[in-house]
C-alpha cells in the first residue's frame, strides 16, 4: 500500500508543478498516469510537457493511442491504467478511489488553492483516503517553497 500526497497550489501553476512530480516519479522507476476530467485540458498539458527543455524531456502520451501500454507517462480522463502505472497523479478534481490508491505506490492530488470547489474536493479525497488507511501528506507552497503542513491523523487546512 502506497501513500497519498496532496499538493496545494498557491503560487506555481499546474504546468510548473506537474513536470517536477513527473520527473521524481520517473526517477523512482514508476510509470505514471495523469488523470484529469477534461480532454481539452489534458491536450493543453500535453503541449506544455512537449515544450519543456530537451534535457528535462518527459516521455509521455495521451490515452487512446496504439502504444498506451508502453508510455512511461500517460495522460487520460479514464479510470484505468493501461501502462501499468504505479503512480497516479490526479488534477483538476479528477477522482481517486481508496481501493485504487491501495494498489499503487503513490497517489498525488494536485489542487488549486484559489478555487474553493477544488479545495473542498481535495479535502473530501483526504478524508476518504485516510479513512481507508492510506497514509497521506499535505504539502503547501504558501511560503514560496514546498513545505509539508500535515500528515494523516492531522487536519488538512
Amino acid at each position: 500500500m502506497g501513500d497519498a500526497l496532496f499538493y496545494h497550489l498557491t503560487r506555481s501553476p499546474l504546468e510548473v508543478t506537474l513536470p517536477m512530480l513527473l520527473s521524481r516519479s520517473l526517477q523512482n522507476g514508476w510509470r505514471v498516469v495523469v488523470r484529469g476530467q477534461d480532454a481539452a485540458r489534458l491536450d493543453w498539458l500535453d503541449q506544455q510537457l512537449w515544450r519543456g527543455a530537451d534535457e528535462s524531456f518527459l516521455p509521455h502520451g495521451t490515452a487512446g493511442g496504439p502504444h498506451d501500454a508502453l508510455q512511461p507517462i500517460l495522460l487520460t480522463t479514464g479510470g484505468d491504467r493501461p501502462n501499468g502505472a504505479q503512480c497516479l497523479i490526479v488534477v483538476d478534481g479528477a477522482d481517486v478511489e481508496p481501493g485504487e490508491a491501495a494498489d499503487l505506490s503513490r497517489v498525488c492530488v494536485i489542487f488549486d488553492g484559489n478555487d474553493d470547489a477544488a479545495r473542498d474536493k481535495a479535502r473530501g479525497q483526504w478524508r476518504s483516503l485516510t479513512a481507508a488507511g492510506i497514509a497521506a501528506q499535505y504539502w503547501s507552497e504558501d511560503s514560496g517553497r514546498w513545505q509539508k503542513k500535515a500528515e494523516s491523523g492531522t487536519r488538512m487546512d
